[in-house]
């Protein structure tokens, strides 16, 4: 059974730093690319990062030089480390296979605030 369970967010300042972490069960880690996902109110899911199996990664835009994805293969586990936010950063964030499956999370909130 595939689970994904996202941790890391929170409350931070403009110019501040998260690291999100993400742990997935199942076959979808092994399998596929993994993605960070991003959802704002009132906006579409969007994707903001993925890593290949083999550690090719790629960022949408608004996030390029500010945000690294990485993946631990022997830990399922894949991360996102957020530098420089920005107000606009501020959403929930989820993991899931890229393209994306079923299986979603219950995300984590990230909120970027002075």
């Amino acid at each position: 059974q595939v689970q994904l369970v996202e941790s890391g967010g929170g409350l931070v300042h403009p110019g501040g730093s998260l690291r999100l972490s993400c742990t997935a069960s199942g076959s979808i880690f092994e399998l596929n690319a993994m993605g960070w996902y991003r959802q704002a109110p009132g906006s579409q899911r969007e994707l903001v990062a993925f890593i290949t199996k083999r550690g090719s990664t790629n960022y949408a835009d608004s996030v390029k030089g500010r945000f690294t994805i990485s993946r631990d293969n022997t830990k399922n586990t894949v991360y996102l480390q957020m530098n420089s936010l920005k107000p606009e950063d501020t959403a929930v964030y989820f993991c899931n296979a890229v393209p994306y499956s079923a299986h979603w999370g219950q995300g984590t909130q990230v909120t970027v605030s002075s």
